[in-house]
């Protein structure tokens, strides 16, 4: 069963790694060594997470980055297949061996 709108990633590390120890956006941005700008844009959700992201929040410890990814594009997919009637793709003939 496929999941109704998946929470955003950054949703889900401000709610998990941000609030419990209380750390601020500035704060938490100067730790992962990227701009305030950045950090927010992802926690608002106007951006998703990059590869590179995922790979600074796993080196803090909050998670991995393929557990990031993996959240990314399951949200990605989600809208996608939103939109998927407007993708007009057929299918691929195949060849029967004679």
């Amino acid at each position: 069963m496929r999941m109704f709108d998946p929470p955003h990633p950054g949703e889900i590390i401000r709610e998990d790694c941000l609030k419990p120890p209380g750390l601020s956006v500035t704060a938490a941005a100067k730790w992962l060594g990227v701009s305030r700008q950045s950090l927010s844009e992802l926690l608002n959700g106007r951006n998703g997470v990059s590869p590179d992201m995922a790979i600074r929040l796993e080196k803090t410890g909050w998670s991995t980055a393929e557990t990031r990814l993996r959240v990314q594009l399951k949200r990605d997919l989600w809208h996608a297949r939103k939109h998927a009637k407007r993708i007009k793709v057929a299918p691929f003939p195949t060849t029967s061996a004679a």
